[in-house]
């Protein structure tokens, strides 16, 4: 980012920071601010969920050098990868392997759910699934981590929509393990990377 583009942010979280009407506690804000910046809508600090663990396990998961399983390409390219890349973490994304298509047209499932059940067969070590497209992605990981073929340290699901996306993060928000969602219709792509941002702006604090 050039030192312009960097004031300008520095500015735009200022702003951010004076209109925070302060409702989550402290530890929550820097992923708050982090999605109002992304979206510039202040609605998500009313929105936003967070199991009481979510930071901690979250920023561990990136600083022991996990991998973070994503539902969808925006997700992917919308996460910082130069920040990332100092601790070893992998980002996933299997939507556009040829497989995925056949077998979810096959087994009359969605491309999302097919796309996250072939990581339990693969050798990867996820420490954080992220969700920010498909609601049945979010479903299926519930499911898989229910049946324990899935242990991530944190689901990160904020789906957007009208189908299934409404209950799939009021569903997440009961779990006992840490999650990090929004209530209502909103969220997406842009939401989920503001959030894994943030996660990993923190662990390289933590590091620092």
């Amino acid at each position: 980012m050039t030192q312009k583009g960097e004031r300008i942010e520095e500015e735009s979280f200022m702003i951010i920071e004076r209109s925070l009407r302060r409702i989550h506690p402290e530890e929550f804000l820097p992923v708050v601010k982090r999605v109002i910046h992304a979206t510039g809508d202040f609605e998500y600090e009313t929105l936003l969920r967070f199991h009481p663990l979510a930071i901690r396990k979250g920023t561990e998961a990136i600083r022991t050098g996990r991998d973070i399983l994503v539902d969808v390409k925006m997700v992917e390219a919308g996460i910082n990868r130069k920040l990332l890349e100092k601790f070893g973490c992998r980002i996933i994304c299997n939507i556009n392997e040829p497989q995925v298509e056949v077998i979810a047209s096959s087994l009359n499932m969605t491309k999302a759910e097919v796309a996250m059940e072939r990581v339990v067969s693969k050798d990867h070590d996820i420490g954080i699934v992220v969700v920010g497209n498909a609601p049945t992605a979010l479903l299926i990981t519930m499911e898989l981590i229910e049946k324990r073929l899935l242990c991530p340290e944190l689901v990160v699901g904020v789906p957007v929509g009208f189908v299934k996306a409404v209950e799939s993060k009021e569903a997440l928000s009961r779990k006992p393990y840490p999650f990090i969602t929004c209530l209502g219709n909103k969220g997406g792509s842009s939401v989920a990377a503001a959030i894994v941002n943030a996660l990993i702006k923190l662990a390289n604090h933590l590091t620092n």
